[in-house]
Protein backbone atom coordinates (compact mmCIF):
# COMPACT_ATOMS: atom_id res chain seq x y z
CA UNK A 1 0.00 0.00 0.00
CA UNK A 2 1.22 3.50 -0.83
CA UNK A 3 2.58 5.60 2.01
CA UNK A 4 0.09 8.34 2.97
CA UNK A 5 1.99 11.49 3.88
CA UNK A 6 -0.53 14.27 3.22
CA UNK A 7 -4.19 14.93 2.42
CA UNK A 8 -3.66 14.88 -1.34
CA UNK A 9 -2.59 11.21 -1.11
CA UNK A 10 -5.99 10.49 0.42
CA UNK A 11 -7.72 12.49 -2.30
CA UNK A 12 -6.16 10.31 -4.98
CA UNK A 13 -7.29 7.15 -3.16
CA UNK A 14 -10.77 8.63 -2.84
CA UNK A 15 -10.93 9.14 -6.61
CA UNK A 16 -9.71 5.60 -7.20
CA UNK A 17 -12.12 3.82 -4.84
CA UNK A 18 -15.39 5.79 -5.12
CA UNK A 19 -17.87 5.98 -8.04
CA UNK A 20 -17.21 9.00 -10.22
CA UNK A 21 -20.48 10.80 -9.40
CA UNK A 22 -19.83 10.73 -5.65
CA UNK A 23 -16.19 11.72 -5.91
CA UNK A 24 -17.11 14.59 -8.24
CA UNK A 25 -19.85 15.65 -5.81
CA UNK A 26 -17.14 16.22 -3.20
CA UNK A 27 -14.30 17.54 -5.33
CA UNK A 28 -16.04 20.28 -7.29
CA UNK A 29 -17.67 23.70 -7.05
CA UNK A 30 -20.43 25.63 -8.79
CA UNK A 31 -20.33 27.07 -12.30
CA UNK A 32 -16.71 27.88 -13.29
CA UNK A 33 -15.39 26.70 -9.89
CA UNK A 34 -13.45 29.96 -9.49
CA UNK A 35 -14.42 30.33 -5.82
CA UNK A 36 -13.66 26.66 -5.16
CA UNK A 37 -10.12 27.23 -6.46
CA UNK A 38 -9.78 30.62 -4.72
CA UNK A 39 -10.33 29.04 -1.31
CA UNK A 40 -7.06 27.11 -1.54
CA UNK A 41 -5.21 29.79 -3.52
CA UNK A 42 -5.89 32.52 -0.96
CA UNK A 43 -4.68 30.32 1.88
CA UNK A 44 -1.46 29.60 -0.05
CA UNK A 45 -0.77 33.35 -0.41
CA UNK A 46 -0.57 33.81 3.36
CA UNK A 47 2.98 33.31 4.62
CA UNK A 48 4.28 32.57 8.10
CA UNK A 49 6.90 34.49 10.06
CA UNK A 50 9.19 31.79 11.40
CA UNK A 51 10.50 32.43 14.93
CA UNK A 52 13.43 30.54 16.48
CA UNK A 53 15.08 29.75 19.81
CA UNK A 54 11.84 29.50 21.77
CA UNK A 55 11.34 26.59 24.18
CA UNK A 56 8.58 24.50 22.57
CA UNK A 57 8.80 21.40 24.73
CA UNK A 58 5.31 21.76 26.23
CA UNK A 59 3.39 23.11 23.22
CA UNK A 60 -0.30 22.22 22.96
CA UNK A 61 -3.00 22.28 20.28
CA UNK A 62 -5.86 21.96 22.76
CA UNK A 63 -8.58 24.54 22.52
CA UNK A 64 -12.29 25.25 23.07
CA UNK A 65 -15.26 25.55 20.72
CA UNK A 66 -18.51 26.99 22.09
CA UNK A 67 -17.53 25.80 25.54
CA UNK A 68 -16.41 22.33 24.41
CA UNK A 69 -12.84 21.15 25.06
CA UNK A 70 -11.25 19.91 21.82
CA UNK A 71 -7.97 18.19 20.96
CA UNK A 72 -7.25 20.78 18.27
CA UNK A 73 -9.20 23.76 16.87
CA UNK A 74 -10.89 21.74 14.12
CA UNK A 75 -14.44 20.48 13.63
CA UNK A 76 -15.77 18.16 10.93
CA UNK A 77 -18.04 20.19 8.67
CA UNK A 78 -21.49 19.00 7.59
CA UNK A 79 -21.29 17.25 4.23
CA UNK A 80 -24.26 15.79 2.38
CA UNK A 81 -24.20 12.26 0.97
CA UNK A 82 -21.32 11.22 3.23
CA UNK A 83 -22.89 7.77 3.44
CA UNK A 84 -22.51 7.41 -0.33
CA UNK A 85 -18.75 8.01 -0.22
CA UNK A 86 -18.52 4.77 1.76
CA UNK A 87 -21.14 2.62 3.44
CA UNK A 88 -22.37 4.14 6.74
CA UNK A 89 -20.02 7.07 6.13
CA UNK A 90 -21.64 9.40 8.65
CA UNK A 91 -21.35 6.83 11.44
CA UNK A 92 -17.70 6.13 10.61
CA UNK A 93 -16.83 9.84 10.45
CA UNK A 94 -18.63 10.59 13.71
CA UNK A 95 -16.76 7.77 15.46
CA UNK A 96 -13.42 9.01 14.12
CA UNK A 97 -14.12 12.55 15.34
CA UNK A 98 -15.28 11.30 18.74
CA UNK A 99 -12.16 9.19 19.24
CA UNK A 100 -9.92 12.05 18.15
CA UNK A 101 -11.62 14.61 20.38
CA UNK A 102 -13.09 17.05 17.85
CA UNK A 103 -16.74 17.87 17.01
CA UNK A 104 -18.60 16.10 14.22
CA UNK A 105 -21.44 17.84 12.36
CA UNK A 106 -24.18 15.72 10.75
CA UNK A 107 -25.83 17.18 7.65
CA UNK A 108 -29.58 17.42 7.10
CA UNK A 109 -28.80 15.68 3.77
CA UNK A 110 -27.01 12.76 5.42
CA UNK A 111 -27.60 9.16 4.42
CA UNK A 112 -27.54 7.80 7.98
CA UNK A 113 -30.18 9.49 10.16
CA UNK A 114 -29.72 11.53 13.32
CA UNK A 115 -30.98 8.59 15.36
CA UNK A 116 -28.66 6.08 13.67
CA UNK A 117 -25.58 8.23 14.28
CA UNK A 118 -26.62 8.85 17.89
CA UNK A 119 -27.04 5.11 18.46
CA UNK A 120 -23.55 4.42 17.08
CA UNK A 121 -21.70 7.06 19.13
CA UNK A 122 -21.25 7.80 22.83
CA UNK A 123 -20.79 11.58 22.85
CA UNK A 124 -23.01 14.41 21.52
CA UNK A 125 -22.43 15.63 17.98
CA UNK A 126 -23.60 18.76 16.17
CA UNK A 127 -26.50 18.80 13.70
CA UNK A 128 -26.66 21.04 10.61
CA UNK A 129 -30.05 22.38 9.55
CA UNK A 130 -31.43 23.59 6.22
CA UNK A 131 -34.65 25.56 6.70
CA UNK A 132 -37.17 24.46 4.09
CA UNK A 133 -40.66 25.64 3.17
CA UNK A 134 -42.27 22.85 5.19
CA UNK A 135 -41.80 24.44 8.60
CA UNK A 136 -43.66 21.65 10.38
CA UNK A 137 -41.07 19.18 9.10
CA UNK A 138 -38.29 21.53 10.22
CA UNK A 139 -39.83 21.72 13.70
CA UNK A 140 -39.86 17.92 13.89
CA UNK A 141 -36.27 17.78 12.62
CA UNK A 142 -35.12 20.23 15.31
CA UNK A 143 -36.97 18.20 17.93
CA UNK A 144 -35.29 15.00 16.68
CA UNK A 145 -31.88 16.65 17.06
CA UNK A 146 -32.81 17.62 20.62
CA UNK A 147 -34.00 14.09 21.42
CA UNK A 148 -30.75 12.64 20.03
CA UNK A 149 -28.75 14.84 22.41
CA UNK A 150 -27.06 16.99 19.75
CA UNK A 151 -24.97 19.62 21.52
CA UNK A 152 -25.20 22.36 18.86
CA UNK A 153 -27.39 23.26 15.90
CA UNK A 154 -25.56 24.58 12.83
CA UNK A 155 -27.96 26.66 10.74
CA UNK A 156 -26.83 27.04 7.12
CA UNK A 157 -27.81 30.44 5.70
CA UNK A 158 -26.75 30.26 2.04
CA UNK A 159 -28.93 27.60 0.41
CA UNK A 160 -32.11 29.43 -0.59
CA UNK A 161 -31.30 28.13 -4.07
CA UNK A 162 -28.92 25.42 -5.21
CA UNK A 163 -25.72 26.52 -6.90
CA UNK A 164 -25.38 24.88 -10.31
CA UNK A 165 -22.73 22.18 -10.19
CA UNK A 166 -22.00 21.09 -13.73
CA UNK A 167 -20.33 17.81 -12.81
CA UNK A 168 -23.37 16.65 -10.82
CA UNK A 169 -25.63 17.41 -13.78
CA UNK A 170 -23.39 15.61 -16.26
CA UNK A 171 -23.02 12.61 -13.94
CA UNK A 172 -26.76 12.38 -13.29
CA UNK A 173 -26.08 12.42 -9.53
CA UNK A 174 -28.61 10.28 -7.67
CA UNK A 175 -28.84 8.23 -4.49
CA UNK A 176 -28.43 5.34 -5.07
CA UNK A 177 -26.90 5.56 -8.59
CA UNK A 178 -29.34 4.98 -11.42
CA UNK A 179 -28.67 1.72 -13.32
CA UNK A 180 -27.45 3.39 -16.51
CA UNK A 181 -24.81 1.77 -18.68
CA UNK A 182 -22.22 4.42 -17.75
CA UNK A 183 -22.91 3.96 -14.03
CA UNK A 184 -22.80 0.18 -14.22
CA UNK A 185 -19.47 0.27 -16.05
CA UNK A 186 -18.05 2.68 -13.48
CA UNK A 187 -19.36 0.64 -10.54
CA UNK A 188 -17.68 -2.48 -11.91
CA UNK A 189 -14.35 -0.73 -11.36
CA UNK A 190 -15.22 0.00 -7.68
CA UNK A 191 -15.74 -3.46 -6.11
CA UNK A 192 -14.62 -2.31 -2.67
CA UNK A 193 -17.29 0.42 -2.63
CA UNK A 194 -19.99 -1.94 -3.89
CA UNK A 195 -19.25 -4.57 -1.22
CA UNK A 196 -19.30 -1.90 1.47
CA UNK A 197 -22.65 -0.58 0.28
CA UNK A 198 -24.21 -4.04 0.41
CA UNK A 199 -23.63 -4.08 4.17
CA UNK A 200 -24.54 -0.44 4.82
CA UNK A 201 -27.29 0.58 7.25
CA UNK A 202 -29.07 2.56 4.51
CA UNK A 203 -28.60 4.01 1.05
CA UNK A 204 -31.00 6.96 1.01
CA UNK A 205 -31.56 10.19 2.96
CA UNK A 206 -32.26 8.96 6.48
CA UNK A 207 -33.36 12.32 7.89
CA UNK A 208 -35.97 12.76 5.16
CA UNK A 209 -37.33 9.45 3.82
CA UNK A 210 -40.20 8.32 6.03
CA UNK A 211 -40.27 11.61 7.96
CA UNK A 212 -42.12 13.73 5.40
CA UNK A 213 -45.68 12.94 4.39
CA UNK A 214 -45.72 11.26 0.97
CA UNK A 215 -41.94 10.94 0.91
CA UNK A 216 -41.28 7.20 0.80
CA UNK A 217 -38.47 6.75 -1.73
CA UNK A 218 -35.76 8.61 -3.62
CA UNK A 219 -38.02 9.15 -6.64
CA UNK A 220 -40.50 11.20 -4.60
CA UNK A 221 -37.58 12.95 -2.85
CA UNK A 222 -36.39 14.66 -6.04
CA UNK A 223 -39.73 16.38 -6.63
CA UNK A 224 -40.07 17.33 -2.94
CA UNK A 225 -36.54 18.78 -2.72
CA UNK A 226 -37.05 20.91 -5.83
CA UNK A 227 -39.99 22.63 -4.13
CA UNK A 228 -38.51 22.97 -0.65
CA UNK A 229 -35.55 25.35 -0.99
CA UNK A 230 -36.90 28.59 0.46
CA UNK A 231 -35.92 31.96 -1.07
CA UNK A 232 -37.95 33.77 1.65
CA UNK A 233 -35.47 32.77 4.39
CA UNK A 234 -34.48 35.83 6.44
CA UNK A 235 -33.22 36.95 9.85
CA UNK A 236 -36.65 36.44 11.43
CA UNK A 237 -36.31 32.76 10.62
CA UNK A 238 -33.02 32.67 12.53
CA UNK A 239 -34.85 33.98 15.59
CA UNK A 240 -37.58 31.35 15.09
CA UNK A 241 -35.02 28.52 14.86
CA UNK A 242 -33.18 29.81 17.93
CA UNK A 243 -36.39 29.80 19.98
CA UNK A 244 -37.41 26.33 18.80
CA UNK A 245 -33.94 24.87 19.38
CA UNK A 246 -33.13 26.52 22.70
CA UNK A 247 -29.52 25.35 22.77
CA UNK A 248 -26.16 26.30 21.28
CA UNK A 249 -26.70 27.88 17.85
CA UNK A 250 -24.05 28.20 15.11
CA UNK A 251 -24.70 30.31 11.99
CA UNK A 252 -22.93 29.09 8.86
CA UNK A 253 -22.52 30.93 5.57
CA UNK A 254 -21.70 34.56 6.41
CA UNK A 255 -19.50 36.37 3.86
CA UNK A 256 -20.00 40.01 4.84
CA UNK A 257 -18.99 42.03 7.90
CA UNK A 258 -22.43 43.65 8.18
CA UNK A 259 -24.09 40.22 8.13
CA UNK A 260 -21.63 39.17 10.84
CA UNK A 261 -22.80 42.10 12.95
CA UNK A 262 -26.41 40.97 12.53
CA UNK A 263 -25.43 37.42 13.42
CA UNK A 264 -23.97 38.62 16.72
CA UNK A 265 -27.22 40.48 17.40
CA UNK A 266 -29.23 37.24 17.14
CA UNK A 267 -27.40 35.89 20.18
CA UNK A 268 -25.82 33.03 18.22
CA UNK A 269 -23.02 31.19 20.00
CA UNK A 270 -20.79 30.81 16.93
CA UNK A 271 -20.42 32.06 13.38
CA UNK A 272 -18.83 30.28 10.42
CA UNK A 273 -17.36 32.44 7.66
CA UNK A 274 -18.11 30.24 4.67
CA UNK A 275 -18.85 30.26 0.94
CA UNK A 276 -20.19 26.69 1.09
CA UNK A 277 -16.89 25.30 -0.16
CA UNK A 278 -17.25 27.20 -3.43
CA UNK A 279 -20.45 25.29 -4.18
CA UNK A 280 -22.94 28.17 -4.17
CA UNK A 281 -22.10 31.72 -5.39
CA UNK A 282 -19.29 31.38 -7.92
CA UNK A 283 -17.07 34.46 -7.83
CA UNK A 284 -17.61 35.00 -4.11
CA UNK A 285 -14.77 35.99 -1.80
CA UNK A 286 -12.93 33.19 0.02
CA UNK A 287 -13.56 32.74 3.71
CA UNK A 288 -9.96 33.38 4.71
CA UNK A 289 -9.82 36.62 2.70
CA UNK A 290 -12.85 38.00 4.50
CA UNK A 291 -11.89 36.57 7.89
CA UNK A 292 -9.89 39.55 9.27
CA UNK A 293 -12.77 41.97 8.59
CA UNK A 294 -15.28 39.68 10.30
CA UNK A 295 -12.91 39.08 13.22
CA UNK A 296 -12.56 42.84 13.69
CA UNK A 297 -16.36 43.17 13.66
CA UNK A 298 -17.29 40.38 16.10
CA UNK A 299 -14.22 40.18 18.37
CA UNK A 300 -14.67 37.62 21.11
CA UNK A 301 -18.45 38.04 21.39
CA UNK A 302 -18.90 34.57 19.91
CA UNK A 303 -16.84 31.66 18.61
CA UNK A 304 -15.60 32.57 15.14
CA UNK A 305 -14.96 29.76 12.68
CA UNK A 306 -14.11 29.57 8.99
CA UNK A 307 -14.14 26.90 6.28
CA UNK A 308 -13.24 26.45 2.62
CA UNK A 309 -10.01 25.10 1.15
CA UNK A 310 -8.31 23.87 4.34
CA UNK A 311 -6.12 20.91 3.40
CA UNK A 312 -3.09 21.35 5.68
CA UNK A 313 -2.49 21.84 9.36
CA UNK A 314 -0.63 25.05 8.54
CA UNK A 315 -3.78 26.38 6.87
CA UNK A 316 -5.63 25.99 10.16
CA UNK A 317 -2.96 27.96 12.02
CA UNK A 318 -3.11 30.75 9.40
CA UNK A 319 -6.85 31.14 9.98
CA UNK A 320 -6.44 31.31 13.74
CA UNK A 321 -3.64 33.86 13.39
CA UNK A 322 -6.06 35.98 11.34
CA UNK A 323 -8.75 35.93 14.03
CA UNK A 324 -10.64 32.63 13.85
CA UNK A 325 -11.03 30.48 16.94
CA UNK A 326 -11.41 27.27 14.93
CA UNK A 327 -11.69 25.82 11.43
CA UNK A 328 -14.26 23.47 9.89
CA UNK A 329 -12.82 20.74 7.68
CA UNK A 330 -14.96 19.10 5.00
CA UNK A 331 -13.21 17.62 1.99
CA UNK A 332 -9.98 16.71 3.79
CA UNK A 333 -11.71 14.22 6.08
CA UNK A 334 -14.03 13.02 3.31
CA UNK A 335 -10.98 12.04 1.25
CA UNK A 336 -9.71 9.97 4.17
CA UNK A 337 -13.12 8.49 4.91
CA UNK A 338 -13.70 7.35 1.33
CA UNK A 339 -10.14 6.07 1.06
CA UNK A 340 -10.12 4.03 4.25
CA UNK A 341 -13.32 4.28 6.30
CA UNK A 342 -13.08 5.26 9.97
CA UNK A 343 -9.33 4.61 10.00
CA UNK A 344 -8.92 6.81 6.92
CA UNK A 345 -10.85 9.68 8.50
CA UNK A 346 -8.75 9.30 11.66
CA UNK A 347 -5.59 9.35 9.54
CA UNK A 348 -6.69 12.58 7.86
CA UNK A 349 -7.17 14.17 11.27
CA UNK A 350 -3.80 12.87 12.43
CA UNK A 351 -2.09 14.33 9.34
CA UNK A 352 -3.60 17.72 10.14
CA UNK A 353 -2.62 17.43 13.81
CA UNK A 354 0.97 16.48 12.98
CA UNK A 355 1.33 19.36 10.52
CA UNK A 356 -0.10 21.81 13.06
CA UNK A 357 2.24 20.56 15.76
CA UNK A 358 5.36 20.94 13.63
CA UNK A 359 4.30 24.35 12.37
CA UNK A 360 3.63 25.54 15.93
CA UNK A 361 7.15 24.53 16.93
CA UNK A 362 8.72 26.38 14.02
CA UNK A 363 6.56 29.44 14.69
CA UNK A 364 7.79 29.54 18.26
CA UNK A 365 4.19 29.43 19.43
CA UNK A 366 3.35 27.22 22.40
CA UNK A 367 -0.45 27.31 22.42
CA UNK A 368 -3.43 28.17 20.25
CA UNK A 369 -4.26 31.43 22.12
CA UNK A 370 -0.73 32.70 21.36
CA UNK A 371 -1.36 32.68 17.59
CA UNK A 372 -1.89 36.17 16.15
CA UNK A 373 -1.37 38.52 13.22
CA UNK A 374 2.25 38.98 14.25
CA UNK A 375 2.98 35.45 12.94
CA UNK A 376 1.72 35.85 9.36
CA UNK A 377 2.24 38.02 6.30
CA UNK A 378 -1.07 38.47 4.46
Amino acid sequence: MAVITHIDDLRRLHAKRTPRMFYDYVDSGSWSESTYRANERDLARIKFRQRVLVNMENRSLRSQMIGQEVAMPVALAPTGLTGMQIGDGEILAARAAEAFGVPYTLSTMSICSIEEVAAATTKPFWFQLYVMRDRQFIERLIDRAKAAGCSALVLTLDLQILGQRHKDIRNGLSTPPKPTLANIVNLLTKPRWCIGMLGATRRNFGNLIGHVEGLTNTASLSAWSAQQLDPTLDWDDVEWVKRRWGGKLVLKGVLDAEDARRAVATGADALIVSNHGGRQLDGAVSGVELLPAVAAEVGDRLTLMVDGGFRRGGDVLKAIALGAHAVMIGRATLYGLAAGGEAGASHALELLRAEMDRAMLLLGCGSIPELGRHLVHS
